[in-house]
């Protein structure tokens, strides 16, 4: 970052501000933040009347918002830890988003409106609503680009909304030009809705469920009420403790009620409950108001995550964790996955082996030997395969939860990955399911174990079923597990799949198997079932 001054300007009117707001650059997202970003510095440096200065924020608050949503796709679904160019992008929209929340907080400061004109509740409770979202907008980035969050977001989310609680003014209306329905809004229902998109797990989904999630909240915190919790009524697991830098407390960690918070979420539920049922009678998600962009099998699986997170219902583990310690080795990307899987190098099939020159070359070098059946080793080329340590902090009998300083491979969340675990002797098949850098740059992943010992096998399309012709890919093959009531699977690279596609695959010899359904996937990758033709 830049430790000079910042350039700054006189901005005395508000015809001037928005004549430089006008001006900014939108469709050169870089530019724009920088504008803006001066913009504000120079609000902050020469605030105006205090009637200018808010009028002007207003202004640039939607342009604030494209600008840094724009920026957020160059780092969002990246591999961790980001690139240099990525993290400087990432610091960018922090720093856009919390100069915007400093300038609303600034201007309430300068806000010489009188307290008896009936307008001033409504300019207190714009200005409040208007920190929160900005404040809760930097959390948000966080989780969106899976970083741990600095020490006091939570505080100063909490603070802002406490703030609108002491003044009266939480549940005042106040109007919102960046709700897609064009609906008001308040300091409550935002503040909750920041709340709900961290009780939905946000490390652990991806980017684009993440923006339904975001979306869902934004619509329907307004069923979801907060109340102080009173000295001896029954509350929730989970409630907010205003003096605590998290989202929500575990309850029986909380001695007094003071500063505690309880959510009712049975409107909720008891909406999530109707839309799902709406779904399983084939209404289209966009006639429920979840989104154009979605599909119907995507919003079931993503209620069923969110229903009892949201009803407040603590989900049971299937397996029960329990602290260890050790390394494990990983490792990523189809080729290195199968080589250690494998122990030996890919080659293709005799049946459509195609020999590289250097070996033709040894084939003729080497014909005139004296056992002509005798194998022809033919040398390698030296393999760049490698696996990292990461360190097992607790595992359960189909997962791990594991961490790594900041050396080693960049991780993507939901990618396929192989492990061999301290105590095993073979690499297992997972899915990494959970992912976070911390501060200080390293990684925490939880990792899912897919089901069964893998096989490293051979793979390649029959598109017509006569034809055999073309080169076999990498790929795997996991058996059935019964006691997990799994059947057999197959592990293909990502858009190979077609419902009745024909795939061959060669272990000991060649057979053919027929595509049923996709049963998990991720960054390039398709677990999918299948039955032998």
């Amino acid at each position: 970052m830049n430790a000079m001054s910042p350039i700054t300007f006189a901005i005395h009117d508000l015809q001037t501000g928005c004549d430089i707001i006008s001006r900014i650059p939108l469709a050169n997202p870089q530019q724009a933040a920088i504008d803006l970003d001066r913009f504000l510095d120079s609000l902050l440096t020469s605030p105006p009347d205090g009637e200018t200065y808010f009028q002007l924020l207003e202004h640039a608050r939607v342009p604030i918002s494209f600008v840094a949503d724009e920026l957020a796709k160059r780092y969002q679904s990246k591999a961790l830890p980001l690139a240099e160019v990525e993290e400087e992008t990432f610091e960018q929209v922090i720093a856009l988003w919390r100069k915007a929340a400093t300038s609303y907080a600034r201007c309430a400061e300068n806000d010489a409106s009188d307290e008896q004109d009936p307008a001033s509740a409504s300019r207190v409770a714009t200005i409040l609503h208007r920190c929160i979202h900005h404040s809760g907008m930097i959390i948000l980035e966080h989780q969106r680009a899976r970083r741990e969050l600095p020490w006091g977001l939570w505080l100063e989310l909490h603070g802002y909304y406490g703030s609108a609680e002491e003044w009266g003014v939480a549940t005042l209306a106040v109007p919102d030009a960046l709700d897609p329905l064009g609906r008001s809004t308040d300091c409550t229902t935002a503040y909750i809705a920041f709340l709900m998109c961290d009780m939905a797990g946000s490390f652990s989904l991806s980017v684009r469920d993440q923006t339904l999630v975001r979306r869902w909240a934004s619509h329907w915190s307004p069923l979801v009420s907060l109340h102080k919790a009173e000295p001896g009524e029954a509350l929730p697991q989970y409630v907010v403790d205003l003096m605590q830098d998290m989202a929500l407390r575990p309850v029986a960690e909380c001695l007094q009620t003071e500063h505690l918070r309880r959510l009712d979420t049975t409107r909720l539920t008891m909406h999530i409950n109707q839309v799902r049922h709406q779904l399983s009678q084939k209404i289209p998600p966009s006639h429920l108001e979840l989104g154009e962009d979605c599909t119907a099998g995507q919003c079931k699986r993503l209620l069923e995550h969110l229903a009892p997170a949201w009803a407040q219902a603590r989900a049971a583990r299937k397996y029960r964790r329990h602290a260890t310690s050790g390394i494990t080795q990983l490792c990523t990307g189809f080729e290195e996955m199968h080589y250690f899987i494998s122990d030996k190098e890919f080659e293709q099939p005799e049946n459509v082996r195609v020999y590289s020159r250097k070996e033709f070359e040894n084939l003729f070098a080497f014909r005139h030997q004296t056992d002509p059946q005798q194998a022809l080793h033919v040398r390698q080329e030296q393999l760049t395969y490698g696996v990292d340590s990461w360190e097992v902090v607790n595992q359960s009998a189909n997962g791990f939860r594991l961490v790594r300083s900041t050396s080693g491979k960049k991780m993507i969340h939901g990618q396929l990955i192989a492990l061999r675990p301290k105590d095993g002797q073979r690499f297992l098949l997972a899915k990494n399911t959970w992912l976070m850098q911390e501060k200080s740059g390293g990684l925490i992943a939880g990792i899912k174990a897919l089901p069964g010992l893998p096989v490293a096998t051979a793979a390649r399309v029959i598109e017509q079923a006569s034809e055999s012709h073309g080169q076999y890919h990498r790929a795997f093959l996991l058996p059935a597990v019964p006691s997990q009531d799994t059947d057999q699977s197959l592990v293909l690279p990502q858009g190979w799949f077609r419902n009745g596609r024909v795939v061959e695959l060669f272990t000991d010899g060649a057979w053919r198997v027929k595509l049923q359904q996709v049963l998990d996937d991720g960054p390039g990758f398709e677990r999918v079932s299948f039955v032998v033709c």
